[in-house]
């Protein structure tokens, strides 16, 4: 029997709004082929769903490659069309009614910003991680609340992941770990790396530096 999804710890890498979608896609496969934790489409342009589905079906095939989950923003119907995960904010759905849509293999995650209760509240909805930040200032959400370090837990279930995310350089990689993130996510600090694999591979021994691998 199947088990629900347990995302594997590490760099969890999320799409700028795609502009220039066949740069993103390229970026992507470079950062597939050296390993991320998982890949999150984020398009908050006003694409229409055709383009939008165009990007996921070209991510997903890419994903497929290399073992790598798909997750999608903010939009449960096109996670389903492509048989992906979903990432969802408080404003963006609901995370039991994403469950219920998607089955209990899916990843569902939820923005749980500077509010721990979000998290238990997301966990208990079926989500499968819970993501707070921004804990550092951030480009993609530059008015974001600052979140603390004290809102992971420790006492989760094992199938429940942790995400930091919001403006995080590798030097802050060690005191998030520590603290109890088991992903770390990036944005700009890959996509718009001069070098984003060069980028991936800082925050990756970062990373295991700091579990100590």
């Amino acid at each position: 029997m199947r088990s629900p999804p347990v995302l594997a710890q590490g760099i969890y890498a999320i799409t700028p709004d795609p502009v220039d979608f066949a740069q993103v896609l390229s970026v992507c496969r470079a950062l597939l082929a050296e390993g991320i934790a998982a890949l999150q489409y984020r398009n908050k342009l006003r694409d229409g769903h055709d383009a939008r589905a165009g990007h996921v079906a070209a991510l997903k095939h890419a994903c497929d490659a290399f073992n790598t989950p798909l997750i999608v923003n903010d939009d449960v119907q096109l996670a389903l069309q492509f048989g992906c995960g979903v990432h969802l904010g408080t404003q963006d759905g609901n995370i039991r009614s994403a469950r219920d849509l998607l089955g209990p293999y899916a990843i569902v995650g939820a923005s749980c910003y500077d509010q721990q209760s979000l998290g238990l509240e997301a966990i208990a909805n079926g989500a499968s991680y819970i993501a707070f930040g921004a804990f550092f200032p951030s480009q993609t959400k530059p008015n974001a609340k600052t979140a603390a370090l004290h809102l992971f837990r420790r006492d989760l279930p094992s199938s429940i992941s942790q995400v930091a995310i919001g403006g995080i350089q590798p030097g802050h990689v060690d005191k998030l770990v520590t603290a109890g993130a088991d992903l770390i996510a990036v944005v700009q600090g890959l996509f718009a790396a001069p070098d984003p694999v060069a980028a991936l591979h800082s925050y990756r021994t970062a990373f295991y530096r700091s579990k100590g691998i």
